[in-house]
């Protein structure tokens, strides 16, 4: 059987030129692609890469690559990352690894941000399988809980518990990470800005009109889209 992440990775590795500062998300079909330059000895040796996953920095780290923190960066030339489904305009929600402030920063840092995946991501509008992800400052948790709660009456919004020890998930930044699952399909364009716009959200896992290209790998091969 084939392994379309794979392929999709393949795919993408054809895109970074040397010298370039490439940014990496998350994911198996990240962790792929960060595997293909690894092994390509030259283009290694001169290309510089962020990311915004403590799992690909740590494999960028130990393949003894040239890694910068996003904080030293400001241009991306290009940004890779996965996410859990996209539409055909693009819009993507990336709800898995409560990474998304950071991946979001590294994606509006570049000229290219391009999606990848399996073909199963691929979906003509972005629906309730998956909820939306906040990033809440603590001090700020029960307002923003409130407020969220009388926008969206009928969605559920439930904080992020850990399952391997007691208390709320954190996120990298320190902040607590919602889940709001709609019960209804939302406006996406009036979500992306009514929810950022509630003081105390750091940011949310809607990538709204950010991404330039996705490659997705099926049984039919390989695709690559641009916004419709």
């Amino acid at each position: 059987m084939a392994d379309h992440k794979l392929e999709a990775a393949k795919a993408a590795f054809k895109f970074i030129k040397t010298g370039q500062t490439v940014g990496l998300g998350a994911g198996t079909t990240v962790l792929h692609l960060a595997g293909m330059i690894a092994q390509d000895t030259e283009l290694a040796r001169s290309v510089v890469l962020v990311s915004s996953s403590f799992k690909t920095n740590s494999y960028l780290q130990e393949q003894g690559l040239n890694v910068k923190p996003a904080s030293a960066v400001k241009h991306l030339d290009i940004y890779f990352d996965g996410c859990d489904q996209f539409d055909q305009q693009l819009n993507a929600l990336k709800s898995g690894g409560g990474i998304h402030t950071t991946e979001k920063i590294l994606a509006s840092m570049a000229s290219e941000f391009i999606l990848m995946g399996d073909d199963t991501k691929f979906v003509p509008q972005l629906n309730t399988t998956y909820p939306l992800v906040i990033e809440i400052l603590p001090q700020a948790l029960q307002i923003v809980l409130a407020k969220l709660r009388s926008a969206y009456p009928d969605a559920d919004i439930k904080l992020r518990m850990g399952d391997q020890k007691d208390g709320a998930v954190i996120s990298d930044n320190g902040n607590l990470l919602a889940n709001i699952r709609f019960s209804t399909l939302p406006q996406w364009q009036q979500v992306n800005t009514q929810v950022k716009m509630i003081p105390g959200i750091v940011e949310h896992s809607l990538f709204y009109g950010m991404a330039t290209k996705a490659i997705i790998a099926g049984e039919d091969g390989i695709q690559i889209i641009t916004p419709q």
